[in-house]
């Protein structure tokens, strides 16, 4: 099992309620994709430069700037932990031109750029749900 903390266990709960996630700049923090994996969710990781990824996620190096459509078509959910706000619209678009939800959080004082529903998780973390796709209503 994936160890996660007290904020990444309500995330992965909520995101493991689909099929397909791609998860934008994973970094070096791949616990939230690991655990998806793990639940059976089909799980595509990006990030401007080559990251190790746990087993059950694709990487691909992709830059949500000039994005690859191809890596986040057919997916859900496109998906970012600690999102800097220079990169919301972006992403937002991305998720726009392929149909799928855009769902993100962000890093403690930062606020969303683009309209977003709130949700409070169990621990702390806020959600922020910019986009749902009908299919997820």
């Amino acid at each position: 099992m994936y160890d996660v903390t007290d904020t990444t266990g309500p995330l992965v709960d909520r995101l493991a309620s689909v099929d397909s996630v791609v998860e934008v700049g994973i970094g070096n923090h791949p616990d939230v994709a690991g655990a998806l994996a793990e639940r059976g969710v089909d799980v595509t990781a990006t990030d401007i430069v080559e990251r190790a990824v746990p087993e059950g996620v694709r990487f691909v190096v992709d830059d949500i700037l000039d994005p690859d459509e191809s890596v986040y078509a057919g997916c859900d959910i496109v998906f970012a932990r600690n999102l800097p706000p220079e990169l919301h619209r972006p992403t937002l678009a991305v998720a726009n031109t392929v149909g799928a939800a855009f769902w993100f959080t962000t890093l403690g004082g930062d606020q969303p750029t683009v309209a977003v529903e709130r949700e409070q998780l169990p621990g702390g973390e806020t959600l922020y749900r910019a986009k749902d796709s009908k299919a997820l209503e």
